[in-house]
């Protein structure tokens, strides 16, 4: 049933490794993860990204969250979630529409996991901050300290990220 599954979100700057996470976590409790859709959909837009674009890429991945829920077992881990989507609307488009603050509270996640900037940036087709990830963390830390969300600060490389991601997991969700 739907309702037992702990939903965690991986939230943080871009190249923080919150996909090896995801992959990783999900693989750890033989459960799904959610992959970023805006990933792909950037990659193959041959364009500048608009509002409208940043707003079908949230939906989107909504509603593979929504799908993946039925499937999943214990939990469920999401690589993105809409305070990212609102953080990159108000940064570029200097708004964020009104249906993206409430869902952010309607569909709250059991626990998210900031990841901290202390990894290499890794350039890729779809990034484009490398200077700025100690800034979007802080808005992204400011934005989870507003509404009092349950989140645990994921940092170190290589095994030591992963193991300190399970240690918040563990210790917000004893069994």
């Amino acid at each position: 049933m739907t309702n037992k599954i702990k939903r965690v979100a991986l939230i943080g700057p871009e190249s923080t490794g919150k996909t090896t996470l995801c992959q990783e976590l999900a693989d750890h409790f033989k459960t799904h993860w959610v992959p970023e859709y805006a990933r792909d959909y950037m990659a193959r837009l041959h364009r500048d990204y608009t509002l409208d674009d940043i707003e079908h890429c949230s939906k989107k991945q909504l509603e593979r969250e929504d799908e993946l829920l039925q499937e999943a077992k214990q939990f469920l881990f999401s690589d993105t979630e809409l305070i990212i989507a609102k953080v990159w609307c108000e940064d570029v488009f200097k708004i964020c529409p009104a249906w993206m603050e409430k869902k952010i509270i309607e569909k709250k996640y059991d626990l998210y996991l900031l990841a901290s900037p202390d990894l290499p940036f890794v350039p890729d087709s779809v990034r484009e901050n490398p200077k700025r990830r100690d800034y979007f963390f802080s808005l992204y830390k400011q934005e989870l300290e507003k509404r009092k969300f349950d989140f645990s600060i994921i940092d170190g490389k290589g095994t030591t990220r992963f193991k300190n991601a399970l240690k918040a997991i563990t210790k917000k969700f004893p069994n």
